[in-house]
């Protein structure tokens, strides 16, 4: 077990919030806590940097909820995707400006969590927590919440932040709900310089052939981050996508440097994010964007939110106030993000039926492409576009009535570099 900044007689101390999980969103929830001042220790199961299964991609939501002074590490810059219907129909939209940034997890984790202890919080590495508690002997009080670690060490908190994973153990504790679980396979693959370059500020994403999946390539540098997801319960067909997904794009004769899966959980729109004095955040929650499941900037947004009103149940003397801030939270948490979810639900039934429809629409008509770019820019969010665009909405609801539109084989087969260029 490894230690920093912390000392033998943590068991003893009262801490204002502990946070669990040290990725994107107890990192957040960690550096608001501290820099209000409040006493915050952070817990992490694994040695940091470690390695996490993710495509990487920081649009502009993601930037913007980033600690002051944060730099971020950027492996590449976005300014190019191209788009393909199951490899077929291959087209290449650009802009001036940068869509989003890629970095590699390891790195990321690491500086926000650098943050949060220059903030003021205390981390503590290799440690897994095995439960936490509100009530029984080792609770000493109405206003306390015990952290047990296995090995039997307890850890007390006035506020405690489940950030631990889309497997959570606080997540368990709080009770969360899901209604969608996916299935993503990730390959980092390094490539020869020559391949590189071809890449290099361009994106692939491809509509898979089961419905609601898709794949991506993202250039990090060196080395290609090739991945795709689909609903669970296909992964025999999910693999066979991404072993033909590799092959089609000329990169099977590399060796991937990793080979990783994971599931991607998305919360109900009715399940709990609070439980007494314990939130969850982040995947702990099932905060995601259920169409294309990006999660970096839900982590970060639910996180900072948490470490907020963490704050504020530390500071609760009774249950009743507690309460209060714990609706709050979950109040925040609705009017934001979870408009977002809402409409990346209806994304995503529309998709799964009609993917060539999508494509056509990303492909082929400018005000789909000038809203893909301005999502990912972060000018404007999904929930937004439907909010204050009354043509989008119509647009959303006309989709979801009609059958399936051909999609023009016009680009079939290569990707077209004479696209229009957009501002």
């Amino acid at each position: 077990m490894s230690s920093e900044n912390s000392s033998a007689d943590d068991v003893r101390q009262v801490w204002d919030v502990v946070v669990v999980g040290a990725g994107p969103a107890g990192a957040s929830a960690a550096y608001a806590a501290a820099v209000a001042g409040r006493r915050v220790l952070l817990l992490e199961k694994a040695e940091l940097p470690r390695y996490k299964t993710c495509g990487g991609g920081i649009i502009g939501p993601s930037r913007d909820a980033l600690p002051p002074g944060f730099e971020l590490p950027l492996k590449d810059r976005v300014h190019a995707v191209t788009f393909s219907h199951n490899g077929r129909f291959t087209r290449t939209r650009r802009s001036k400006q940068m869509l989003f940034g890629l970095i590699n997890r390891p790195e990321f984790d690491q500086q926000l969590v650098e943050h949060a202890q220059k903030a003021g919080a205390e981390l503590r590495t290799g440690v897994t927590v095995a439960r936490v508690e509100q009530h029984g002997s080792a609770v000493p009080d109405r206003r306390t919440v015990a952290v047990v670690l296995q090995g039997g060490e307890t850890v007390l908190a006035r506020a405690v932040v489940g950030a631990d994973g889309s497997a959570s153990r606080i997540g368990a504790h709080v009770g969360v709900k899901l209604d969608q679980v996916d299935l993503g396979l990730e390959a980092e693959i390094p490539v020869p310089e020559t391949v590189a370059e071809d890449w290099r500020g361009r994106v692939l994403i491809d509509w898979g052939p089961m419905p609601g999946s898709y794949g991506w390539v993202f250039p990090k540098g060196d080395t290609l981050t090739v991945g795709v997801i689909s609903a669970r319960g296909e992964g025999a067909a999910t693999k066979r996508y991404l072993e033909d997904f590799i092959a089609r794009l000329g990169l099977a004769g590399f060796e991937p440097s990793v080979s990783s899966g994971h599931l991607t959980r998305c919360r109900a729109e009715d399940s709990p994010l609070s439980r007494g004095r314990v939130l969850v955040c982040g995947d702990a929650a099932g905060m995601l964007e259920p169409w294309t499941r990006e999660g970096i900037s839900f982590a970060l947004r639910s996180g900072r939110l948490a470490g907020e009103w963490a704050v504020r149940i530390a500071e609760a003397h009774d249950a009743v106030d507690a309460r209060r801030q714990a609706l709050n939270y979950a109040f925040a948490i609705k009017a934001g993000l979870g408009v977002e979810m809402a409409v990346g639900r209806r994304m995503l039934a529309v998709f799964e039926r009609r993917p060539g429809l999508f494509h056509a629409a990303l492909t082929g008509f400018r005000p789909a492409w000038r809203a893909f770019k301005e999502i990912t820019q972060g000018s404007t969010s999904l929930g937004e576009l439907v909010r204050n665009h009354p043509v989008a909405q119509r647009a959303l609801t006309a989709m979801d009535r009609r059958p399936a539109a051909p999609v023009t084989p016009a680009a079939d087969g290569a990707e077209s570099e004479q696209d229009a260029v957009s501002s």
